[in-house]
């Protein structure tokens, strides 16, 4: 029996910690432990048999985002070689849907997690950055499986794709900058 309240005490904490129930949870464990063959840790390797992963074309980003220490909340960088079934269960709670019981502060926190565990799945050197490089490597993963569409026109898509969406960003920065010249130049000259 004290093992009993032991697990429903680990399952309660798991479920405070990753959102899901008792019942997906024990899932997942199900679904861990035919990854892992048995065993108490997960390996790259064993990600190898997920047929739904094999053909998705992003496939080693995704594998590389449930060992990336950042996600894991285990460091600043770095990969894992092996994660257990609590790591396991972090990293799935980042696809989990957001629940629609939570309050507007917890949403958000979510959707930053969310969007956290995204920008760590494309920022592969881990430098808090996007570049241009990372970025075009994406889309060409994405684009890779089309047979219509040759690697210049992928770069070409990238660069496009990325170059809209700096010249929105450094738009609203050039906006913003002007506004503070604006307040800055007032204030001089109120006190001129």
């Amino acid at each position: 029996m004290g093992a009993t309240h032991s697990a429903s005490e680990e399952v309660r904490e798991l479920e405070g910690k990753t959102g899901f129930s008792s019942d997906q949870i024990e899932q997942l464990h199900r679904r861990f432990k035919h990854l892992s063959g048995d065993q108490p840790t997960i390996r790259k390797e064993n990600f190898n048999n997920i047929p739904d992963l094999e053909l998705n074309p992003i496939r080693s980003k995704i594998v590389r985002a449930f060992f990336d220490n950042r996600n894991l909340r285990k460091g600043p960088s770095g990969l894992a070689d092996e994660i257990n079934f609590e790591d396991f269960l972090t990293i799935m709670s980042y696809f989990r849907p957001i629940d629609t019981t939570m309050d507007e502060e917890q949403v958000q926190l979510c959707r930053k997690e969310k969007l956290r565990f995204l920008f760590h799945m494309y920022d592969s050197d881990s430098d808090g950055r996007i570049t241009l490089e990372e970025y075009r490597n994406v889309v060409e993963e994405l684009l890779s499986g089309n047979p219509h569409i040759e690697k210049e026109s992928v770069r070409s898509i990238a660069d496009g794709a990325m170059m809209e969406a700096a010249s929105v960003c450094v738009g609203r920065m050039v906006r913003a900058a002007g506004s503070l010249i604006r307040c800055t130049r007032a204030s001089l000259s109120m006190t001129s």
